[in-house]
């Protein structure tokens, strides 16, 4: 093993221990099926699933880009129906993540999912489940807030909120 992956190994240990003895949700590690560094991650209502916030973006056209990994460790498969929805769009919303949201708590704003003209969400629209053991990649496309709003709390239906998750440029 080269003495780099030696180094990045034992940082990543490092940074485990500290946010499991200080808490929080943020974290550094890489997600193992994107290779992508976790920006936060959140445990669902449901044991055994979880939520891994793997890129906030800013895009063109005043636009931010959320990727994020719902990850089934439960006992049984995971069905998105009106779940993740937004409830006043349900039929509108099925299978999709349409309910989640962005809030800025500095400016106390709160950023829904985009809509196109016939109100569908701007996100990931779900065909089937998530089996038991696996991990889908998902997104959504939000109204992009301030530039000088650097963090924001990302709100995911049915798991804690994950607050203070970096925006990139």
């Amino acid at each position: 093993m080269r003495k780099h992956s030696k180094l990045m190994i034992g940082m990543r240990a490092m940074s485990a221990a500290f946010l499991l003895a200080f808490g929080g949700t943020s974290l550094a590690a890489d997600a193992p099926s994107t290779g992508r560094p976790v920006l936060a991650r959140s445990d669902g209502e449901k044991a055994g699933l979880s939520v891994e916030v793997t890129e906030l973006k800013r895009g063109t056209g005043g636009t931010v880009t959320l990727k994020f990994v719902m990850v089934n460790n439960t006992k049984g498969q995971i069905s998105f129906n009106y779940d993740y929805g937004d409830r006043g769009l349900s039929t509108i919303d099925f299978d999709t993540v349409g309910g989640i949201h962005l809030l800025d708590a500095v400016n106390k704003k709160k950023y829904l999912v985009v809509r196109d003209s016939e109100k569908k969400c701007v996100c990931s629209t779900v065909k089937g489940d998530i089996p038991v053991d696996e991990r889908m990649n998902l997104w959504a496309k939000f109204p992009a807030p301030p530039e000088d709003v650097k963090v924001i709390s990302v709100m995911i239906p049915h798991f804690a909120p994950m607050d203070d998750v970096p925006i990139s440029p």
